[in-house]
């Protein structure tokens, strides 16, 4: 399992980014998006680049993933995210503070699953009476 970290201009291009997770890049989310400060995510991602950034975040989320860091990292460098997205492993130093951290964040409004949640068919007829059936009342 994976941590994703996604900083951006706006949450409207956050929610871009996630939902582009979703669909484009195929990855499963486990836990819903997590509001993080964005100086926070700034400094996680200076220190996994080891090198200051060009322009800072106004908004950051984080999430964790079902899919392992390497098939992530390959999924997410298929797609054009509309924010700066960062495949984060248990290697880096940051991971176990992040991971800390997305426990007792709250939610990131506005997101929605695209995916659907369950495989089974859904049975529209269940609770209503059969076509047989007599209502006098």
């Amino acid at each position: 399992m994976a941590l994703i970290l996604i900083r951006g201009e706006n949450n409207s291009k956050i929610l871009n980014a996630i939902a582009d997770v979703e669909r484009h890049a195929n990855l499963n989310l486990v836990t819903k998006p997590k509001v993080i400060d964005a100086k926070y995510a700034d400094k996680i991602v200076e220190n996994i680049l080891k090198a200051p950034l060009r322009t800072k975040s106004n908004v950051a989320t984080a999430f964790r993933i079902k899919e392992d860091t390497a098939t992530a990292i390959v999924q997410i460098k298929k797609i054009h995210p509309p924010a700066h997205i960062v495949v984060i492993s248990n290697d880096y130093d940051d991971y176990k503070e992040l991971n800390k951290t997305l426990n007792d964040a709250r939610i990131f409004k506005g997101y929605y699953s695209g995916k659907k949640q369950t495989t089974q068919m859904k049975d529209y007829k269940s609770g209503k009476k059969g076509k047989d059936s007599v209502d006098y009342n």
